[in-house]
């Protein structure tokens, strides 16, 4: 049975390190878990990583199981999957998802983990913490039958919202982004796909997921009268500017936030976060997810990935970390 562990922290912005966990015996209503694989949410995680996160914003950014302090020391993530290896008998040797750090084993509460469907391979799972996003992004802001959408930013927020929309009946989708490599992974997902300048106006849509303030401006520029712009992106520290001239106010176009930590307002009365979450796994039985896991490296190689990711220099969505020679 595991005992020690290792945990991946921000030592100061800009500069990680592997650090070794002692985990505690698990109490009986905790369960110990074997990390088998994370993802690196390459949107938030960077911003973590670069020491970006604005101090007004210390409390609503703080990961469930976040060791530490921002900007720095701190143990950051949310994309983990792994087995359980001692707790409740329905879970043990089950493979399960948790929104905990990037650590190789570790001992939490049993109702903070959630089994993985056999239908869901364990690597694609991590997805579901930004599946789940998407999921409560098209609650608050939901297509009607026939609608036009556009998605701004092909991330992996964005590439999430764009699959689950492509699975609505009649809803007619485009992918927008800056790089035009992004067009392979909008094929796989069975959307279109367009640079900014070659994007669709006249839309009843756009969910805005580009973390810029032109991907902003041009969500709302794209629009249709009465039109919304869900806005999805996480700015950090960096101030924002759009234009509300215009047909902002002749045109009735709404903006509209959405917000991971709570549920959406329509289904407030009758969904939990954990109704959420299970959704989302559920929905990753779909293969066409794979697009959105573009790389993968060893656990023990994070101090040397996160830079990388965090400056550009390798390109990703979701970046899988693999333990113990997954």
């Amino acid at each position: 049975m595991t005992r020690q562990a290792e945990a991946f922290w921000l030592r100061s912005p800009g500069a990680g390190e592997i650090r070794p966990v002692r985990l505690p015996e698990p109490g009986p209503d905790e369960v110990l878990v074997r990390a088998r694989y994370s993802g690196v949410s390459r949107g938030t995680e960077t911003l973590v990583f670069a020491g970006a996160v604005p101090p007004s914003q210390y409390a609503a950014m703080r990961a469930p199981f976040q060791d530490g302090d921002f900007p720095a020391p701190v143990k950051y993530g949310y994309l983990s999957v792994g087995e359980v290896e001692a707790g409740p008998a329905e879970l043990r040797g089950r493979t399960v998802f948790c929104l905990h750090p990037h650590q190789s084993a570790y001992v939490v509460p049993a109702d903070a983990v959630t089994p993985v469907p056999e239908s869901v391979p364990a690597a694609r799972a991590v997805l579901a913490g930004t599946v789940e996003t998407a999921v409560n992004a098209l609650w608050d802001a939901p297509p009607l039958v026939g609608d036009r959408v556009t998605v701004i930013g092909a991330g992996m927020v964005g590439c999430s919202v764009a699959a689950l929309l492509a699975r609505f009946p009649g809803v007619r989708v485009q992918l927008v982004d800056t790089d035009p490599e992004r067009a392979t992974v909008a094929a796989a997902l069975g959307v279109d796909f367009a640079a900014p300048a070659d994007a669709a106006g006249g839309r009843d849509l756009v969910v805005h997921a580009s973390a810029s303030s032109a991907g902003l401006q041009q969500a709302l520029d794209l629009l249709a009268p009465e039109g919304t712009v869900l806005e999805l992106s996480w700015y950090g520290d960096r101030p924002v500017q759009v234009s509300l001239g215009g047909a902002f106010h002749s045109g009735r176009l709404t903006v509209r936030s959405s917000q991971v930590g709570m549920v959406a307002p329509a289904r407030r009365s009758s969904r939990t976060y954990g109704d959420r979450l299970a959704l989302a796994l559920e929905l990753l039985a779909d293969p066409v997810f794979d697009a959105l896991i573009t790389g993968r490296s060893a656990f023990r190689e994070l101090p040397d990935v996160l830079p990388r990711l965090t400056a550009g220099s390798l390109p990703a969505l979701c970046h899988l970390i693999t333990y113990d020679g997954e």
